[in-house]
């Protein structure tokens, strides 16, 4: 039995690029699939959104250092897939200590150099 696959679906950063999705829209054709993906603009990468979870939890303090490794510190990743914001709510908190809420928005750098020195 042929499995039957119709469409061929490709979104996020690599869909945000007209040349890719042409190329692709050309092979789904050849093999007789429609390419699907959303406009070019909701297919940017979350960078900016990874990097404020990175901040929220940043400045309350809640992160760990790594485990130590047993490979060379070059080999050493540390893998968070999922990083809910949401844990000071769970721990009984009332008010979200949001930066984005207060509507304050210092830079990560300045962050990041007055943590070190404390």
């Amino acid at each position: 039995m042929r499995p039957s696959i119709k469409n061929f679906v490709v979104s996020g950063g690599v869909a945000s690029n007209q040349y890719v999705r042409t190329r692709l829209n050309h092979i789904a054709e050849k093999n007789g699939l429609q390419l699907v993906s959303p406009p070019p603009s909701l297919c940017t990468d979350n960078g900016v959104m990874i990097a404020w979870t990175g901040i929220e939890h940043f400045v309350p303090g809640r992160f760990e250092d790594p485990p130590p490794a047993d490979e060379p510190d070059d080999m050493q990743y540390d893998l968070r897939p999922r990083w809910p914001l949401g844990e000071e709510y769970s721990e009984g908190r009332s008010v979200s200590r949001s930066l984005k809420t207060a509507r304050i928005h210092p830079s990560l750098t300045s962050m990041t150099q007055s943590s070190l020195h404390n």
